[in-house]
Formats: C-alpha cells, structure tokens, sequence
C-alpha cells in the first residue's frame, strides 16, 4: 500500500488542478453518477469534538474510499495541535483492495479551498480585487491560495480571534504560493473592512453570526465552509435570505448546514431558496451569477467525493512518478 504524506500532496496536485477535480466531482455528484452517502457524525462531546467518517464512489474518476476526519475546536489552546486532523483511506475499484493512505488533513484544507475556488470562479465578480478571509486557522490559507487562483486579488483581509493565526497567515499562504503578491491586511474590526470587500471567506466553528447583515455589500461573493452541523452558524440568516444560495449537495445542506437550517426554522426562507448545487453551475444545468450586484453565497458543508477525487488523483500521478512510500500491511 502507498503513503502520501502533505509534502507529497502537495507536489502531485497543485491548486489549479484541485479545483478542476473538484468542479468534475460536484458536476458527478449533482448528476447522479456518484454514490456518497450522508456522512456519519460521532460526537466527543467531553473533549467538544467531532469524528466524521465519509464515504464516496466516484466511477466516472476511478475513486473509491472514504475520509475519517475529527474537529476538535479546543486543540490549539489545550493540546498546542491543530483543530483538524484527517485521514484519506483509497480502494481499488475493482477489487475493494486498500491502495493508499493519504494525510487527510492537508488534503481536507486542499479540496475545501479547491470547493472555494471553483464556487469563486463560477461565482464571484470578475473584476473582485479584496479578500477578507474570517478564521485564519488550517483552512485559512488554502481558502486563500484558491481565491488567489481564480481571481487577480490585490488585498488580503484576515481576521481572527487568535492573534497569532493572524500574525503567522501570510508566511503560511506564501509557503503554499511562494509567488504571491497580495498585500496582506490584520483586521481587527470586521466592521471596518466588511462593507469594501469582493469575496468573503469564513471558516471557522461559530455558533452565531460573524458579522451583521447590513455590513455585507451589494455584489459580495461568500464561501461558508466552517459551519457544519446545524447548530453551528456564520453567516447572518437575513443575508442567505437575500443571497443566491449554492451548496454542495441539498441534501447534506439541509440536514448539516446550521447557516441554512436556521433560516428554514425561522420563516426567513423556504425550502425553494436552497436548491442550486454547485455541480449544476458547473454542468450548466443552473445559472451562475446573474448580475453585478448579487449577492452570492456557497455554503458548503464538505462532501466524500472532494477528497476520493483528488486522493485518487494524486495516488495516480504518485505511481507514475514514483513518489511516496511503499508498506506492506
């Protein structure tokens, strides 16, 4: 069986490649051709974690396996370890034989930045220019460096609570693209920046809205890729009730996205505002954007068939190069 390490990620499938995987799986996915059952949640409710296993068969790229990923919001500060970690787990197809394990956490904050960019790409303005990128933790950079690959981004906005995620955000997006040349801006007032931004990304583990709704402006595209459970919630309810809503799969949204559920609960929108997927933008089937001044908002909540078609990707292009590491279990 083969190891894939982050490093060796990292050299085999490089953002650009990442998203066009990741349109074609949520284009399989929309269309049928993919089975992904709901992922299956345990919660570690006396360490505030959760443990995802995900599972996915993508025929169309060859891909079979599944994710087990775990969210421990407290990590950083009791444990001095990342919140997310993740492994990657590829079949052979044809036989069920385990090919491959793959770090999971560089590639989960791969395939979700991937998600990002190609909602950006379909999505947001062509002539957006800022980024304000809310949580600068693990998926922080990666949302990022996929912006920065669709889109001429001249400003980087970061915000955090943690100081040091914010201070240590632009050598951790220049490691991933050394060329970058973004200006890099520490926001401690959302309120401040908010109203002049082009794309917004949040990616962190709140349970309220991040910021107010009058603060969000006309044209804004959004990636909600941090709340996902439906208690969990980042965008402000009026904002997805006036937004042009795109997510990943409906069917996981409305039982897993809270900035959606909640919405629902509350009367704000009905069942019809959440019914565009982002594999259908892609195959053509819906509309993307519509006007300059429409606000756009990808909500996604993370799907098996990102990770197995871009594992699969790279344990392909490993075997013709020779990278990674041979075991025998």
């Amino acid at each position: 069986m083969l190891v894939l390490t982050k490093q060796d990620i990292y050299r085999l499938v490089p953002m650009t490649l990442a998203i066009q995987l990741v349109k074609q799986a949520f284009a399989d996915l929309s269309a049928g051709r993919a089975q992904v059952p709901l992922r299956v949640p345990l919660e570690v409710a006396e360490y505030r974690g959760t443990t995802l296993v995900m599972p996915a068969y993508v025929p169309s790229s060859g891909g079979l396996g599944l994710k087990v990923v775990s969210v421990f919001p407290d990590n950083p500060s009791r444990h001095a370890k990342p919140t997310i970690h993740a492994a990657v787990l590829t079949l052979a197809p044809e036989t069920g034989e385990p090919l491959a394990l793959l770090d999971g956490t560089y590639l989960t904050a791969l395939r979700t930045g991937a998600a990002s960019g190609a909602a950006t790409d379909l999505l947001a303005r062509p002539d957006a220019r800022t980024l304000l990128v809310i949580g600068a933790g693990a998926q922080g950079p990666t949302q990022a460096w996929a912006v920065l690959t669709v889109r001429p981004i001249e400003k980087i906005f970061v915000y955090d609570r943690d100081p040091s995620q914010v201070a240590t955000f632009p050598d951790r997006v220049r490691s991933l693209v050394p060329d970058v040349r973004a200006e890099f801006v520490a926001v401690d007032d959302l309120a401040r920046v908010l109203p002049n931004v082009d794309v917004i990304c949040t990616a962190t583990t709140a349970r309220e809205p991040l910021f107010a709704d009058e603060l969000v402006p006309a044209g804004v595209h959004i990636n909600a890729i941090g709340a996902f459970t439906d208690e969990m919630q980042e965008i402000p309810p009026e904002t997805v009730a006036r937004a042009y809503v795109v997510v990943d799969s409906v069917a996981a949204a409305l039982a897993e996205a809270g900035d959606l559920i909640k919405p629902l609960r509350a009367g704000l929108i009905d069942r019809s505002h959440v019914e565009t997927e982002l594999g259908q933008i892609v195959s053509g089937a819906k509309p993307g954007r519509t006007a300059p001044t429409q606000i756009t908002l990808f909500k996604s909540v993370g799907n098996a068939v990102q990770d197995v078609a871009v594992a699969s990707e790279a344990v392909r292009r490993a075997r013709a190069s020779g990278v990674g590491t041979e075991i025998t279990l």
